[in-house]
């Protein structure tokens, strides 16, 4: 007996010890994780620059991009104020960052010139003069935006009296004259509002009688009183007219939330949108009540263009009814141009014509002008640099298909130029090169009866970037640029010099560099390719931050459905990969949406592109021995009003043919394949774990699970759910957690502000798995939104991604024979 009243409080003592290791272990397990060394340095390896090049393309200034932001930078003050989120501190936006160590790079010979600013500012936008010599910078501290400006001997100086307001609209703008800016101060605005200590009242939402409406920019809504108090606050800012030459700041415009001004092309009236209470809290700030008003340079008003109410009825893909888009037209003094729906806005109401555009010219006494009535929803306009030229953009909603237009305004002409299918990649032709008039606005290029077009140039070999001449009358193209097949090349802007131009060049091996390319002679050449010679002189001389890379081996690989749709993804293999050798593998993937197979067999990206890795990217798998299948084809075909219905289906036809070729080929291991996905991505991984045998383990981040919580569309998905109650459910895997029966690691970002994938989406999926005897991991990261950004967040995602698909994909034999062992009497 003394025996055993010993023994009992050594087996307890033992217990306690061994609760508290389990409980310090435990305790570790939930702290932050880093992935190996050699991994960190790829991801803090030096992201090439960020470029901005002046209207005459003879300097550029590079600044260096600020990518991870820290957790407590992340979890500091955050206002969600309409559809956005606010930094208190310097009424930037949150957890954006801009550019550091600015410097002046002359094209023609590479020439570099240090910026002086101070060493904890940024950069976050550069505002060229039209002749390149001046520009206009927005310096971001901790507590303010400041404006400097310099030229282009690399001197700058502060601005005084000047703290910008950037949200919602761009904060300097030159006027046409190139010595005035248009500007949106801070100035005098009192202290921050307080917060009542009780609210003043519950929240309250209700209507009668409504229809459906679209949630797309339902995120970061205001909810309270004081939210209200915090927009206004935070948005309003002075319009202010200053002088780079007498130094002299006008003020134009009294504090209140301006959403845009934009100054007339001759100077001389400004085009001004102002925010009207009160603040919904139903619907995001450009959703707002709002009046858009002429004034001129005093600050008068000359002409109120439009009343626009609250617009919280907007429906599902649909548009605002009223002038939508109101802007001056470029190449006139002072007229207006804007879009009009002719179909409430409802794309599914049968019409005639569902847009037309309006023109209104100063001093506004006639009535709007009616300019062209459009059959299809205009998606945007461009002008040319020649008076009255127009380029409409047109969308079919049930083909997916572009019409381009081509208009003359003062001659009331209009032609329909050229229509494709939208996702046709091969064949489309790209978009207008823009260059900028004396006035300082955007006009696309025009020379010689041609328009210059610039594009991805996908092919069967994939993306090859073009530059074409596109005949105004005839249609007829000639092509003058085009990458080289062994890499990866495209044009950035035509140069000073006649005949030359910027562009970057890249490949496998070679660093993404800028040069100064020259035209020379026509030449022969094949379909497609390029008729002019070019010649090449470097700008600048970037070099490889992460030369282990550049031993994977990277091809664009073809097969096909079961029904025979083409498909294809670019096959990555590990650094000293023996051929014949069979790898665990992993796919990476996103959904797309099309109307036909041709189109969603078509080749997506590029095989000879500089690898780079940053963020929590899946390739980091393959300095970890892994193979992957990245941008493997994923495509949903069939009439976009019910596609869905086939979803699941589609999704494990399209991933048996991805693993069965890369089976096929001796790469892939079929016990050892792991499939992630990151938001659309991460519903189709557990759908594919829930519908299929194929994948040892996914990993599924910031989803959407269960698609009856979004019951008027989602994705692609245009009707509601008491329409299609069943193809709701059947995309929705919480509905099928019980057939998960792989290992499923699900992470989120634990205030994603996306309605589609709010939090909760993965937290109930979590338990709808556990909770059905399945094998699941749930990570929430902290303050971090649909994206992750915060250093903290994006190392530790990287370690969970490697250590689970180690686990169960890569080891996965090993564990399965260690169970066997286990279970044996």
């Amino acid at each position: 007996m003394k025996k055993l009243v010993f023994i009992l409080p050594f087996l307890f003592f033992i217990g306690l010890l061994n609760s508290l290791e389990s409980f310090a272990q435990e305790d570790n397990t939930n702290g932050w994780k880093s992935p190996d060394e050699d991994i960190l340095k790829v991801l803090y390896a030096p992201q090439l620059p960020r470029t901005s090049t002046s209207p005459p393309s003879t300097h550029m200034i590079l600044t260096d991009p600020i990518y991870y932001p820290s957790l407590s930078e992340l979890a500091g003050p955050m206002l969600k104020l309409a559809g956005t989120r606010v930094n208190p501190k310097n009424n930037y936006y949150h957890g954006r960052h801009g550019g550091t160590s600015p410097r002046i790079v002359t094209v023609k010979d590479g020439k570099t010139v240090p910026i002086n600013i101070p060493k904890d500012a940024e950069v976050i936008s550069t505002d060229w003069t039209v002749d390149g010599q001046r520009f206009a910078l927005s310096v971001a501290f901790e507590d303010r935006v400041e404006l400097w400006l310099g030229d282009i001997s690399g001197k700058v100086e502060k601005v005084q009296d000047i703290i910008l307001n950037p949200l919602m609209d761009q904060a300097v703008k030159w006027l046409p004259n190139q010595e005035d800016i248009l500007i949106r101060r801070i100035h005098n605005r009192g202290p921050v509002p307080q917060e009542p200590s009780i609210p003043n009242g519950p929240m309250i939402l209700e209507d009668a009688g409504a229809s459906a409406r679209s949630t797309y920019e339902s995120r970061n809504l205001l909810e309270t009183t004081y939210d209200d108090e915090l927009f206004s606050y935070y948005t309003q800012c002075e319009l202010v007219i200053y002088n780079t030459k007498t130094k002299k700041i006008k003020v134009i415009g009294p504090s209140a939330s301006y959403m845009s001004a934009d100054i007339s092309p001759d100077g001389n009236y400004l085009l001004v949108e102002r925010l009207k209470k009160p603040w919904s809290h139903e619907v995001a700030w450009w959703r707002f009540a709002n009046d858009a008003e002429v004034w001129n340079l005093d600050g008068k008003l000359v002409k109120t263009v439009v009343n626009q109410p609250l617009a919280n009825e907007v429906p599902i893909h649909g548009v605002i009814t009223g002038p939508r888009n109101v802007s001056w037209q470029p190449t006139a003094p002072h007229t207006l141009f804007w879009t009009e729906a002719l179909d409430g806005g409802n794309p599914v109401a049968e019409v005639e014509y569902r847009d037309r555009l309006m023109s209104w010219e100063a001093p506004f006494n006639n009535k709007p002008n009616e300019v062209f009535k459009a059959e299809h929803r205009i998606q945007g306009t461009m002008w040319g640099q020649k008076d009255g030229m127009l380029m409409v953009y047109q969308r079919e909603r049930m083909k997916r298909w572009r019409y381009v237009w081509l208009l003359d305004v003062d001659k009331n002409t209009s032609k329909l130029w050229f229509d494709l299918d939208e996702n046709d990649f091969y064949n489309d032709p790209g978009y207008p090169i823009f260059t900028q008039l004396n006035n300082g606005k955007y006009v696309f290029k025009v020379e010689d009866g041609s328009i210059y077009f610039r594009g991805n140039g996908g092919s069967e070999d994939g993306d090859r970037p073009f530059v074409d001449q596109r005949n105004i009358e005839t249609g007829e193209t000639q092509r003058i640029f085009r990458s080289d097949k062994d890499k990866y090349e495209y044009f950035i802007d035509f140069a000073a010099t006649p005949n030359t131009f910027i562009m970057s060049s890249e490949s496998t091996t070679e660093v993404p560099n800028l040069y100064l390319a020259t035209f020379g002679e026509t030449i022969a050449a094949d379909a497609g390719e390029s008729t002019r010679a070019i010649t090449k002189h470097p700008i600048t001389t970037f070099k490889d931050p992460s030369p282990e890379l550049r031993q994977i081996e990277n091809k664009i690989v073809k097969y096909q459905r079961n029904d025979g749709i083409e498909l294809s993804f670019q096959l990555l293999l590990p650094p000293g990969y023996k051929e014949g050798t069979k790898l665990p593998t992993v796919v990476y993937a996103y959904p797309l949406e099309y109307s036909g197979g041709k189109t969603a067999g078509q080749v997506r990206g590029s095989s000879n592109r500089f690898m780079r890795i940053y963020g929590p990217s899946h390739k980091y798998f393959l300095m970890r021995g892994y193979a992957v299948l990245d941008n493997t084809a994923m495509p949903m075909i069939g009439d976009p009003e019910t596609v869905y219905d086939t979803f699941v289906p589609q999704l494990v036809a399209d991933a048996e043919a991805a693993v069965n070729k890369a089976v096929e080929m001796g790469i892939a291991d079929p016990e050892r394949i792991g499939i992630i996905g990151h938001s659309h991505g991460g519903l189709m991984v557990a759908n594919l774990l829930a519908h299929s045998d194929l994948f040892a383990a996914g990993i599924a981040r910031s989803g959407s699970y269960n698609k009856t919580n979004q019951p008027y569309g989602f994705q692609g998905e245009r009707r509601s759910l008491f329409e299609a109650t069943e193809s709701y459910i059947d995309c929705s895997p919480t509905f099928f957690a019980n057939k998960v029966n792989e290992p499923i690691l699900i992470i989120h970002g634990n205030d994603d502000s996306n309605p589609g994938t709010l939090t909760f989406q993965s937290e109930v999926f979590y338990e709808a798995v556990r909770g059905s005897g399945g094998t699941a991991r749930l990570v929430l990261l902290p303050f971090e939104d649909h994206g992750y950004r915060a250093k903290e967040s994006i190392e530790h995602v990287l370690w969970e991604q490697i250590n689970w698909f180690d686990k169960y994909v890569k080891n996965r034999e090993i564990i399965t024979l260690e169970e066997k062992e286990v279970e044996k009497p």
